[in-house]
């Protein structure tokens, strides 16, 4: 064999031997590609499902709200009954340990125009008034809140709602000045802003 030959011949072996390391990387870039593209599908089907989950549910099916008598977190004992002939709204939360709760009572707190409207809003909490009272003063939440058992979360079809099975989640129930239910609103992303729950409010007196 000459020498030139053998030259040759290992000019070949080194061209198929680029040849299949250039192939190898295509099939690792398309497989890189690939990967991506799915991860990009599966994002944007996540993205899409948690924004669809966290959009409001309301109602304005009416009818009698269900009366009840709770004990506070301060002591005292509150019935729907003491708020016949104004409008009030039972604001039932998953309560202590949930932040973004007491913090959107916080913010109605804050809101001067529920008191100038006369709009009352009561907070309903499955909890032990120890339990919400450490939240309470730790985020400085004025208003006592109402500790419910279940029952009147139950009877107002807000267990279930939020992110536990047991629990109220995070929505306003409004009762008018002849005690009826007028309207009801979940909310899965943990937050209405006071003014708009206000409008929606006083968009249904």
């Amino acid at each position: 064999m000459t020498s030139g030959t053998a030259s040759r011949r290992r000019q070949e072996r080194a061209d198929a031997d680029n040849a299949l390391r250039a192939a190898a990387d295509r099939g690792r870039r398309l497989r890189s590609w690939a990967l991506w593209g799915v991860a990009a599908v599966v994002a944007a089907v996540l993205v899409a499902a948690g924004l669809l989950s966290s959009r409001p549910v309301t109602s304005t099916e009416a009818r009698v709200a269900p009366g009840f008598t709770l004990p506070a977190s301060d002591g005292s004992a509150v019935s729907l009954d003491d708020y016949r002939g104004r409008p009030v709204v039972l604001y039932f939360n998953e309560g202590a340990g949930c932040d973004a709760c007491l913090m959107q009572m916080g913010a109605i707190e804050d809101d001067e125009r529920f008191a100038e409207e006369g709009v009352t809003v009561l907070p309903i909490v499955m909890n032990t008034a120890e339990q919400i009272n450490a939240d309470r003063e730790r985020l400085g939440i004025e208003a006592p809140f109402l500790l419910d058992d279940g029952t009147v979360s139950e009877a107002y079809g807000t267990l279930g709602t939020g992110m536990h099975e047991g629990l109220p989640g995070h929505g306003f129930v409004l009762v008018d000045a002849d005690g009826n239910q007028v309207w009801k609103g979940d909310y899965p992303s943990m937050w209405l802003a006071p003014a708009d729950l206000l409008d929606e409010v006083t968009s249904r007196l």
